[in-house]
Protein backbone atom coordinates (compact mmCIF):
# COMPACT_ATOMS: atom_id res chain seq x y z
CA UNK A 1 0.00 0.00 0.00
CA UNK A 2 0.95 3.61 -0.57
CA UNK A 3 2.89 5.71 1.95
CA UNK A 4 0.69 8.36 3.52
CA UNK A 5 1.14 11.75 5.15
CA UNK A 6 0.26 10.24 8.54
CA UNK A 7 2.23 8.47 11.27
CA UNK A 8 3.03 4.84 10.38
CA UNK A 9 1.01 1.99 11.83
CA UNK A 10 1.85 -1.63 12.57
CA UNK A 11 -1.09 -3.31 10.83
CA UNK A 12 -2.09 -6.94 11.29
CA UNK A 13 -2.52 -8.20 7.76
CA UNK A 14 -3.73 -11.60 6.59
CA UNK A 15 -4.87 -13.31 3.39
CA UNK A 16 -8.15 -15.10 2.81
CA UNK A 17 -9.50 -16.34 -0.53
CA UNK A 18 -6.89 -14.31 -2.37
CA UNK A 19 -7.86 -11.05 -0.62
CA UNK A 20 -5.71 -9.08 1.79
CA UNK A 21 -7.39 -8.25 5.09
CA UNK A 22 -6.44 -5.77 7.81
CA UNK A 23 -7.46 -6.09 11.44
CA UNK A 24 -9.46 -3.07 12.59
CA UNK A 25 -8.93 -2.70 16.35
CA UNK A 26 -12.04 -0.53 16.78
CA UNK A 27 -14.40 -2.94 15.04
CA UNK A 28 -12.39 -5.88 16.44
CA UNK A 29 -12.47 -7.73 13.15
CA UNK A 30 -10.64 -8.18 9.89
CA UNK A 31 -11.88 -6.10 6.97
CA UNK A 32 -10.90 -5.94 3.31
CA UNK A 33 -7.76 -3.89 2.79
CA UNK A 34 -8.84 -1.27 0.26
CA UNK A 35 -7.01 2.01 -0.35
CA UNK A 36 -9.78 3.83 1.57
CA UNK A 37 -9.46 1.41 4.50
CA UNK A 38 -5.68 1.94 4.51
CA UNK A 39 -6.31 5.69 4.90
CA UNK A 40 -8.96 5.11 7.60
CA UNK A 41 -6.67 2.90 9.69
CA UNK A 42 -3.83 5.43 9.54
CA UNK A 43 -6.05 8.46 10.21
CA UNK A 44 -7.86 6.86 13.16
CA UNK A 45 -4.52 5.77 14.61
CA UNK A 46 -3.31 9.38 14.20
CA UNK A 47 -6.40 10.71 16.02
CA UNK A 48 -5.95 8.31 18.92
CA UNK A 49 -2.17 8.57 19.33
CA UNK A 50 -1.49 12.22 18.53
CA UNK A 51 -4.79 14.05 19.05
CA UNK A 52 -6.06 12.19 22.17
CA UNK A 53 -9.31 10.91 20.66
CA UNK A 54 -10.70 8.15 22.92
CA UNK A 55 -11.17 4.97 20.86
CA UNK A 56 -14.54 4.37 22.49
CA UNK A 57 -15.81 7.69 21.05
CA UNK A 58 -15.00 6.71 17.46
CA UNK A 59 -17.62 4.84 15.42
CA UNK A 60 -16.83 3.32 12.03
CA UNK A 61 -19.30 3.01 9.13
CA UNK A 62 -22.34 4.48 10.84
CA UNK A 63 -25.65 4.15 9.00
CA UNK A 64 -27.86 7.21 8.73
CA UNK A 65 -31.09 7.83 6.83
CA UNK A 66 -31.06 10.69 4.37
CA UNK A 67 -34.20 11.43 2.34
CA UNK A 68 -35.54 7.90 2.97
CA UNK A 69 -32.23 6.43 1.75
CA UNK A 70 -29.75 4.60 3.91
CA UNK A 71 -26.26 6.15 3.77
CA UNK A 72 -23.02 5.29 5.53
CA UNK A 73 -20.75 7.79 7.25
CA UNK A 74 -17.16 6.55 7.20
CA UNK A 75 -16.49 7.66 10.77
CA UNK A 76 -18.30 9.67 13.43
CA UNK A 77 -16.69 11.11 16.56
CA UNK A 78 -18.84 11.44 19.69
CA UNK A 79 -18.40 13.56 22.80
CA UNK A 80 -18.58 12.17 26.34
CA UNK A 81 -22.40 12.41 26.22
CA UNK A 82 -22.48 10.44 22.96
CA UNK A 83 -23.50 13.44 20.89
CA UNK A 84 -21.90 13.41 17.44
CA UNK A 85 -19.30 16.19 17.11
CA UNK A 86 -17.44 15.28 13.91
CA UNK A 87 -17.95 13.37 10.69
CA UNK A 88 -14.91 12.06 8.84
CA UNK A 89 -14.93 11.03 5.19
CA UNK A 90 -12.04 8.98 3.80
CA UNK A 91 -10.97 8.68 0.20
CA UNK A 92 -8.27 6.61 -1.46
CA UNK A 93 -4.95 8.44 -1.92
CA UNK A 94 -5.48 8.73 -5.67
CA UNK A 95 -8.82 10.53 -5.19
CA UNK A 96 -8.50 14.31 -5.20
CA UNK A 97 -10.46 15.96 -2.42
CA UNK A 98 -12.85 18.12 -4.38
CA UNK A 99 -15.98 20.16 -3.96
CA UNK A 100 -18.00 16.98 -4.58
CA UNK A 101 -16.36 15.27 -1.57
CA UNK A 102 -17.38 18.20 0.64
CA UNK A 103 -20.88 18.12 -0.82
CA UNK A 104 -21.09 14.44 0.14
CA UNK A 105 -20.05 15.03 3.75
CA UNK A 106 -22.32 18.10 3.89
CA UNK A 107 -25.31 15.94 2.91
CA UNK A 108 -24.50 13.58 5.78
CA UNK A 109 -24.16 16.56 8.06
CA UNK A 110 -27.60 17.84 7.13
CA UNK A 111 -28.90 15.04 9.36
CA UNK A 112 -26.32 15.21 12.17
CA UNK A 113 -25.41 18.94 12.33
CA UNK A 114 -21.98 18.33 13.84
CA UNK A 115 -19.55 21.20 14.43
CA UNK A 116 -16.60 19.54 12.64
CA UNK A 117 -16.23 17.96 9.21
CA UNK A 118 -12.98 16.20 8.32
CA UNK A 119 -11.86 14.76 5.00
CA UNK A 120 -8.66 12.86 4.23
CA UNK A 121 -7.18 10.91 1.37
CA UNK A 122 -4.15 10.07 3.50
CA UNK A 123 -2.03 12.69 1.77
CA UNK A 124 -4.17 15.79 2.27
CA UNK A 125 -6.37 16.40 5.30
CA UNK A 126 -9.02 19.04 5.83
CA UNK A 127 -11.02 20.05 8.86
CA UNK A 128 -13.88 22.51 8.69
CA UNK A 129 -15.63 24.13 11.65
CA UNK A 130 -19.34 24.78 11.16
CA UNK A 131 -20.76 27.82 12.96
CA UNK A 132 -24.52 27.31 12.89
CA UNK A 133 -25.30 30.53 14.78
CA UNK A 134 -23.49 32.70 12.21
CA UNK A 135 -24.33 30.35 9.32
CA UNK A 136 -20.65 30.24 8.33
CA UNK A 137 -17.82 27.76 8.17
CA UNK A 138 -14.05 28.03 8.32
CA UNK A 139 -11.24 25.67 7.49
CA UNK A 140 -8.77 24.98 10.28
CA UNK A 141 -5.02 24.81 9.74
CA UNK A 142 -4.72 21.43 11.46
CA UNK A 143 -6.77 18.55 12.79
CA UNK A 144 -7.82 19.61 16.31
CA UNK A 145 -7.28 17.73 19.54
CA UNK A 146 -10.30 15.85 20.93
CA UNK A 147 -10.69 18.24 23.87
CA UNK A 148 -10.98 21.17 21.49
CA UNK A 149 -13.79 19.65 19.43
CA UNK A 150 -15.75 18.60 22.52
CA UNK A 151 -15.49 21.92 24.36
CA UNK A 152 -16.90 24.30 21.75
Amino acid sequence: MQSLNLPPIQPRLSERNGKTLIFDPLRRKEVALTPEEWVRQHFVHFLITTRSYPPERIAIEVSITLNSTSKRCDTIIYDDYLNPVAIIEFKAPDIIISKEVFEQISRYNSMLRVPYLMVSNGLTHYCCFMDYQKMTYRFLEDIPNYLLITND
